[in-house]
């Protein structure tokens, strides 16, 4: 109870509280609504504490089977914040742009990350030293270009297995193509929107830097403990998977041991097998009678 405390007091002083303005709200909302003050209406801390740690609790479970989290924040208050919490666990990240079809067109996508990439590589090996420089500048620009739209899922090669959203209206197009794909999907809840459109709702203020950073890093502790989990049982495995050989092998090299002691046992008792003796003159024969010339 003391760490749900703490954790409520942390969330009050980053003002997580603090909703919309009362005519914007969605109705949807009201469970989520603690009271109103001077017009604007304040979050149940209870509920974001409970919110954050069901999605928690979710996120670090699919962390820790090896899948992969979309971040998705293209507002100007959470964009450095979410890339860098995002790079620290090796997540895909989406903070520039949202482009319409990256999760249902994602093939399309990743020929174009591809071709981002194959446009890197030849400015760095140094092949593209042979073209000229007005060429060597419109591929050094379209790199650019690329990279700030689509540098954050550069490295994933499959739809990711979830999305976390930071302001789920601002980023409806997002949530409308996870929603058609089946992808789970994690978001910070204001009053003016719709809790039931993502599967885990986090009822917070996603306006105020603060807010987000403290909602984000939560959410990033509870990936890190999941990774941190994988690689553990990974560890575990290689282990029994060493014991397992060794003893295997221990098994094989005992066998193999007995079987060539069965084998000389079986050379010593049956002895050299004896020579035939062949019947004839000076082998305990007799010439026939009359037989042969004198």
């Amino acid at each position: 109870m003391e760490n749900n405390t703490s954790l409520q007091q942390q969330l009050l002083d980053a003002g997580v509280h603090f909703g919309h303005l009362r005519k914007k709200w969605n109705p949807k909302m009201l469970p989520y609504i603690f009271a109103e003050k001077k017009g604007i209406h304040i979050i149940d801390l209870n509920k974001t504490v409970e919110g954050l740690q069901e999605a928690g609790a979710a996120m670090k479970a699919i962390a820790r089977s090896g899948k992969k989290i979309m971040f998705v924040a293209t507002k100007k208050q959470a964009k450095e914040i979410v890339q860098e919490c995002a790079k620290r666990v090796n997540m895909p990240f989406v903070t520039e742009r949202w482009l319409g079809g990256m999760l249902t067109n994602f093939n399309t996508v990743r020929k174009s990350v591809k071709k981002m990439q194959s446009i890197e590589k030849m400015l760095g090996d140094g092949s593209a030293e042979n073209l000229n420089k007005k060429e060597r500048l419109t591929l050094s620009r379209e790199k650019d270009k690329m990279e700030k739209v689509l540098g954050g899922i550069a490295q994933i090669s499959r739809v990711p297995a979830a999305l976390f959203l930071v302001d789920i209206g601002h980023e409806h197009i997002a949530l409308a193509e996870a929603r058609r794909l089946g992808i789970s999907t994690f978001g910070m809840v204001d009053t003016n929107c719709d809790p039931n459109k993502v599967d885990f709702a986090i009822p917070a203020n996603d306006d105020a830097t603060k807010s987000i950073a403290i909602v984000v890093n939560y959410i990033t502790a509870a990936i890190t403990e999941g990774l941190q989990e994988r690689q553990a049982d990974k560890d575990d495995d290689d282990h029994s998977g060493e014991s397992e050989e060794s003893a295997e092998a221990k098994a094989a090299r005992f066998e193999q041991k007995q079987l060539d002691a069965e084998d000389r046992n079986k050379r010593v008792k049956g002895g050299a097998p004896a020579k035939r003796r062949v019947a004839g003159p000076g082998a305990g024969g007799r010439r026939p009678a009359g037989g042969g010339a004198r």
